[in-house]
């Protein structure tokens, strides 16, 4: 099944869905793509160590006093 026709029979189940139904695939649907956001950001921090983009602790506590400074 391609992508169009589960679109099409993913619409027809929402059409004919209750409520509950609705609700669960709501959060079934909000936590995938939330797991994937999750997953491409472990990715990119997995990619940033590999390339040597790293900052050691006491950078990390400078970058925060700064932040935190008042102007």
């Amino acid at each position: 099944m391609d992508g169009l026709e589960l679109r099409r029979e993913l619409h027809e189940y929402i059409d004919i869905g209750d409520s509950q139904f609705l609700k669960t695939l709501h959060k079934t649907a909000k936590n995938y793509i939330e797991q994937k956001r999750l997953d491409r950001m472990i990715a990119e921090g997995e990619e940033d160590i590999k390339e040597g983009r790293l900052h050691s602790q006491s950078d990390v506590q400078k970058m925060i006093e700064d932040w935190t400074k008042e102007k």
